[in-house]
């Protein structure tokens, strides 16, 4: 059974999405981020994807105190990402109340930082972020792209202990029009035992059943809920 993980992303300490990780391209949903995370947990969703995109910006995190309500007050598992680029701030998320903690750009820019995340906390609580841009990896809340391909990013970051990872394809995010399944089966073949969690491009019930059929292990639902596009109800058959 496919783990069902809502989105929530930060700006402003709002509920916001972006179209493409562009800033420009701004959609504020709701001012108060944990009263989408209390419906999320009314509906019966046990975790919660939350972005600082600040602090993605910012390369240090920002919105720790939203992360430290949603935990306080809610049975969510939260797993954070945005801005995580130092001891001190995955210190700061941990101790704000996130099970788990994402790192991207750190991954890329500053891997023995990452490594190092790894062998402390281990790869029960430290998810690799690779996003992709034409299977490209993509950084800085994709302001930048690198040379780097992605299969061989993610493989090499798990045969040093990765378990879990988060890829967006940037070309798809925010669009409704599905997510990138071939991404996702290359990174199946590549790296069978890696736990994969799709992001992007949600646009209905049919590409979560249809990442579930694949195995994949999560998905994270954003945009589609913001719009209407699948009811929480409707998730309710994949909660187990």
């Amino acid at each position: 059974m496919i783990e069902i993980i809502p989105a929530i992303d930060l700006i402003e300490g709002k509920c916001v999405r972006l179209t493409q990780g562009d800033y420009g391209q701004k959609t504020i949903y709701n001012e108060n981020p944990l009263e989408v995370a209390l419906q999320f947990q009314d509906a019966g969703l046990r975790r919660l994807h939350l972005v600082d995109l600040d602090g993605a910006k910012a390369k240090k995190v920002v919105n720790w105190k939203v992360l430290e309500k949603i935990a306080s007050k809610t049975s969510l598992q939260v797993d954070f990402g945005g801005g995580v680029q130092s001891d001190e701030d995955l210190k700061a998320v941990f101790e704000s109340g996130a099970k788990q903690a994402t790192g991207g750009s750190i991954a890329v820019k500053n891997p023995e930082v990452f490594l190092n995340w790894l062998s402390v906390y281990g790869g029960e609580k430290i998810i690799l972020g690779a996003d992709a841009k034409k299977e490209k990896v993509a950084v800085s809340g994709w302001e930048e792209g690198t040379e780097i391909w992605v299969y061989d990013f993610v493989e090499n970051y798990v045969d040093k202990g990765v378990k879990y990872t988060i890829s967006t394809d940037v070309a798809k995010d925010g669009l409704l029009q599905g997510p990138s399944f071939d991404l996702y089966k290359n990174l199946q073949d590549k790296c069978p035992d890696l736990k994969i969690i799709a992001s992007g491009g949600i646009s209905g019930l049919g590409d979560v059943e249809k990442l579930a059929e694949m195995n994949i292990y999560g998905v994270i639902i954003g945009k589609a809920i913001y719009e209407n596009r699948i009811k929480l109800t409707d998730l309710q058959h994949f909660l187990n």
